[in-house]
Parts: C-alpha cells; sequence; structure tokens
C-alpha cells in the first residue's frame, strides 16, 4: 500500500529555484524563488510540498503535509473498495452430457455470467471418447448458443490436450 504512494518532496528536499505556488486556502500567490516560498509556509506554521514537479516551474502547495497524505492514502483505500474484481468461474461437461444435464450446468453458467464473472466452459474427453471430437464440438456451440443472450463468446472453442475449452464473458449492459 506505502509502495504506492508518491513521495512528495517537502521544505528543504525541494532544490528547483523557481517555483509556483498555491497558499493554504487553495488560492495562487505566483512564481518566487524557493526561499520566499519556505518563509511564507514558514510564517503560516504548515509544510511546503511540490504537488506538480513536471510543470514549468514546478507548482508548490502551502499545506500540512500530515494532513495531505492522510487523505491521499484515504482516497487511494476507497478507489480500492470500489474495484470490482472479475472472477473466472469453469462449468465442466462432457461429450456424453445429457440434455437435462447440460441445462442444469447452462443455467449455473447463468448466475456466473449474471453476477459479473467470466465463464471457461470446458468439455473434456476420457479414453475412447476422443473419437468422437467432431460430434461434441456442437455440444460446446450449443452451450454459447443457449447462453448468448447474456454473454458473448470472449475465447472461442478451442481444442487443446484432451479437451474443448471456450471463454464467454458478460455481455455488458449499457
Amino acid at each position: 500500500m506505502e509502495g504506492k504512494t508518491i513521495d512528495y518532496l517537502i521544505n528543504e528536499q525541494i532544490r528547483d529555484k523557481e517555483v509556483r505556488v498555491i497558499g493554504a486556502e487553495g488560492n495562487q500567490l505566483g512564481v518566487m524563488s524557493i526561499q520566499e516560498a519556505l518563509e511564507i509556509a514558514d510564517q503560516a506554521e504548515l509544510d511546503l510540498v511540490r504537488v506538480s514537479p513536471n510543470a514549468k516551474p514546478p507548482v508548490c502547495k502551502i499545506i500540512d503535509y500530515g494532513k495531505f497524505r492522510y487523505e491521499i492514502s484515504r482516497k487511494e483505500k476507497e478507489a480500492k473498495k470500489k474495484q470490482k474484481i472479475v472472477e473466472i468461474k469453469e462449468v465442466r461437461i462432457s461429450p456424453n452430457i445429457d440434455d437435462n444435464d447440460l441445462n442444469t450446468k447452462t443455467n449455473q453458467a447463468k448466475k456466473f455470467l449474471e453476477k459479473g464473472n467470466r465463464v471457461k466452459v470446458t468439455l473434456r474427453f476420457r479414453g475412447r471418447e476422443l473419437a468422437y471430437v467432431n460430434q461434441s464440438k456442437s455440444i460446446i456451440d450449443g452451450f454459447a448458443e443457449k447462453l448468448s443472450d447474456v454473454s458473448v463468446i470472449e475465447k472461442p472453442a478451442k481444442f487443446e490436450g484432451r479437451s474443448f475449452t471456450m471463454v464467454l464473458a458478460p455481455k455488458s449492459s449499457k
């Protein structure tokens, strides 16, 4: 968490000759030498913090540095809370799956997609089932067709090793 926070230069750490200064109330104080800016910050009993080092001249603010760092860390925590972590859920089917079982798996995948998760559909072949790879392609395509109202195919069905895999993503509700 702390590694992510930018380390700002404060007070005597600032080595620029001239800086644009923003006062404690957010008002522009203009461009001045670093000594003048430090004196103003000292009089206000606050810190001079370089907030925009890439600007010409660099921008410094007169603020309480401890409070400033606290506000930044609080904003980062708030942003982290609002992030949605998308998981990939897996649904496994076999080539000789019955229609009722396929419907159950379809409903399960539909629930995952409605929650905003991606679904990896795996059709696994065991033993002699590998002889029916061509017929099994229609099973996985039919699975995707049943879910076409709530999903889009992110990664089409691909034969890898002893299984077909396909990734479905939820349709974006715009």
